[in-house]
């Protein structure tokens, strides 16, 4: 019975933690957490592409990291995740379609650089990681209100 007792309650605890998670104030930090890591590694890599640093091997690790950060951008924008403490405008939901389009465009973009990055062709990388650096901005255009 004690058994029993201990199992029924790690259950309840798993389903409550699980339905927290949906809570749109969760996905609207962890979207603002997975959007400062594309920053981040956008930033850093363009301080390799740009002939800053030249750490061995970051290019790569960098252009993967975005490729993967990058691959499903729209599931970080749930219904009922348009509100509080966020810089998401409600056009994302209200044009959705034209939003999917820019996520996925993105996602494009950042796998592309991904592939020019494991090769040694410096103009490619360079394209390559503008393209990045154009769907970003093309979708915060539309989609993202300004920093104050």
């Amino acid at each position: 019975m004690k058994r029993m007792l201990i199992l029924s309650s790690t259950l309840l605890l798993v389903c409550a933690g699980g339905a927290m998670a949906a809570e749109p104030e969760n996905y609207i930090k962890y979207r603002q957490a997975m959007m400062k890591a594309i920053g981040g590694h956008t930033a850093a890599a363009s301080q390799i592409v740009r002939g800053k640093v030249a750490p061995e091997g970051h290019l790569l690790m960098h252009a993967l990291a975005l490729a993967e950060l990058s691959k499903d951008i729209t599931h970080l924008f749930p219904e009922g995740s348009d509100f509080g403490e966020t810089q998401a405008k409600e056009e994302i939901w209200a044009e959705w379609a034209k939003f999917e389009e820019a996520a996925e465009n993105s996602k494009n973009a950042a796998a592309d650089f991904a592939a020019a990055a494991a090769g040694k062709d410096s103009r490619q990388i360079a394209d390559a990681f503008k393209a990045v650096g154009k769907s970003c901005k093309g979708c915060h255009k539309d989609f993202r209100q300004k920093d104050d």
